[in-house]
């Protein structure tokens, strides 16, 4: 399936008001639900001859405050890393580039120290030319900043703590 067919797809659930669409194709199963306004992508599941169905990751861009998610315990530090501060970690909903302010000559939505309100914009993630805001699910103060301004993110990626 090629990214335009999705793209498409995407749009014709937007303009007809539609909540939800399952597509397959060969042995591709591709559903898209929209919630809160936007469009949403599952998984596909792969289908090959005689085997189980295997989850492929999505590509496409997901609504980023709900797909956020917290770890409480900080995890260890690798040899020669810092160790993390502990709190809150957002991760990365979707894979793409991360960037910290809304244009390059932009003041960053927020820098370490900054208190933060749950909902804030936090920092954006380019994919396929759509701007994704990374909000915050937490009050609290940013104790760590763990990307950088372009870089490439990944789903699941840490890319803040907030205490």
């Amino acid at each position: 399936m090629e990214v335009e067919q999705i793209i498409k797809l995407m749009e014709a659930v937007s303009k007809n008001g539609l909540t939800e669409l399952s597509y397959e194709e060969n042995g591709v199963v591709l559903k898209l639900k929209k919630s809160n306004g936007k469009v949403q992508a599952q998984p596909p599941v792969v289908m090959m001859g005689g085997q189980m169905p295997a989850a492929v990751p999505a590509v496409m861009p997901q609504a980023a405050a709900p797909a956020a998610e917290a770890v409480q315990a900080p995890q260890p530090a690798a040899e020669g890393e810092e160790e993390r501060p502990s709190g809150n970690t957002v991760k990365c909903p979707l894979v793409g580039t991360f960037y910290a302010a809304s244009s390059p000559d932009a003041e960053p939505f927020v820098k370490v120290g900054d208190t933060v309100k749950k909902g804030q914009v936090l920092g954006i993630v380019e994919a396929m030319k759509l701007m994704n805001e990374i909000e915050s699910d937490y009050d609290g103060v940013v104790k760590a900043i763990l990307v950088e301004n372009g870089e490439l993110v990944e789903y699941g990626q840490d890319m803040f703590i907030i205490g």
